[in-house]
């Protein structure tokens, strides 16, 4: 969270120096729009398994306030097994490739003069679905509040 907290406060304050020095001072800082770039990337690919830790993923369900613990429960662990977990393995596998090839040359900014390092924050979407699938397991795993797990 804390990697998500510093990403969120650092783009907004380059996003604001950028509207800043353009219309301001009508100069760019290309390095710097790449960074806020990096650091938008990085927030929002980190904040998936966040979100998903502190309960705060949206529910389809429009009766689930009525319902039983006991079935959402059991209804969570079955959209986690059946759904998440296949889904962020598969991007996983097919992001994998993509990431192979920008680590072997060391993939940069698309911009001339921009930063390097792109390879870096493309990592963060395969790191960011193997934490979501360990938050998911850990949420599958975990015992039923209530329960005595002696």
């Amino acid at each position: 969270m804390g990697l998500c907290v510093v990403a969120g406060l650092f783009l907004t304050g380059a996003v604001l120096a950028i509207v800043v020095l353009r219309y301001g001072f009508g100069t760019g800082f290309i390095e710097l729009q790449d960074a806020a770039a990096y650091a938008f990337a990085a927030l929002m690919a980190l904040s998936i398994p966040v979100t998903l830790a502190r309960g705060g993923h949206v529910r389809v369900e429009v009766i689930s306030e009525r319902l039983p613990q006991a079935y959402l429960r059991g209804a969570d662990a079955v959209a986690l097994v059946i759904f998440l977990i296949p889904v962020f393995g598969l991007l996983i596998r097919a992001f994998w490739p993509d990431l192979a090839y920008s680590w072997s040359i060391r993939e940069g900014s698309v911009e001339t003069g921009g930063l390097g390092g792109l390879y870096l924050v493309k990592t963060a979407l395969p790191v960011a679905a193997g934490l979501t699938i360990l938050q998911g397991l850990a949420q599958v795993l975990r015992p039923a509040p209530g329960k005595d797990s002696a």
